[in-house]
């Protein structure tokens, strides 16, 4: 049964990508914008096949991931710490809820002035951006988790003896965990987007970067096979690893 969803899932999105394949054809066939505004389907896979072939992609797509892990770590654990802590006092939440909530609307492009100023045209600057783009959504995620996790469960451990460490281990965290998965899922995407818009502060690898010459040499094909290996990306680990995770902890929790 639910292989016959999937298979039913999988073939609607075939009929739609190929209905917006076809409707691209179309708009490339009235002519309506010149070849190098709006290239073929065809010239974009062409393009998508030269780069995987001359390994251009394949090395933006890695220096990419390497900064998105260092970047994405480094905010787990600073913003898992910092909601823990803002969880524990009171008085700070209070002060700096507001002023944590102000800094994650703040679009990616905001912190490019502090990343140049304080690192130069570097590697870390890049890495800042993605940090500051996803810190503090895990902030408030981490905070809003397990401020929601039932009291009752917290007197129920508290009755069976467990305090401190054992109760935060035992109990805490694993009711928050489906909390926890969803703010860690929109964080990702916010590490990602400020890792594609990081990217193009300086000329150094990346999937960012390949947009950014794409653009510069007015090669739209280019520009457009990048923001499908982008997507195709995107798409992927939402679906296979935060998508498979939530789906567990929902058949585990039974929710």
């Amino acid at each position: 049964m639910a292989c016959n969803l999937i298979n039913k899932k999988i073939t609607k999105q075939l009929i739609l990508y190929f209905i917006l394949l076809a409707l691209w054809q179309i708009l490339v066939s009235l002519k309506i914008w010149p070849q190098y505004l709006l290239p073929s389907p065809a010239k974009v896979c062409a393009t998508l096949a030269e780069g995987f072939k001359n390994h251009t992609f394949l090395i933006g797509i890695m220096i990419s991931f390497k900064r998105l892990l260092i970047g994405f770590g480094i905010s787990i654990f600073c913003g898992a710490a910092l909601g823990v802590f803002l969880l524990k006092y009171k008085i700070i939440d209070e002060a700096l809820s507001g002023l944590i909530l102000g800094l994650q609307t703040l679009p990616s492009i905001c912190w490019f002035p502090l990343a140049i100023i304080w690192f130069n045209l570097s590697e870390w600057a890049i890495i800042f951006v993605i940090i500051a783009g996803s810190l503090f959504s895990i902030t408030m995620a981490t905070s809003t988790a397990f401020k929601n996790v039932p009291p009752i469960y917290i007197k129920a451990g508290r009755n069976m003896g467990a305090r401190g460490v054992t109760l935060l281990r035992k109990v805490i965290i694993p009711a928050a965990i489906p909390s926890l998965l969803i703010g860690l899922r929109q964080s990702w995407s916010f590490a990602w987007r400020s890792l594609m818009a990081g990217e193009l502060l300086f000329n150094s690898l990346g999937l960012g970067y390949l947009l950014y010459m794409g653009r510069e040499l007015n090669d739209m094909s280019m520009v457009l096979a990048v923001m499908l290996v982008i997507a195709a990306i995107s798409i992927t680990i939402d679906r296979w690893i935060f998508g498979e995770l939530e789906a567990k902890i929902r058949l585990k929790y039974g929710l």
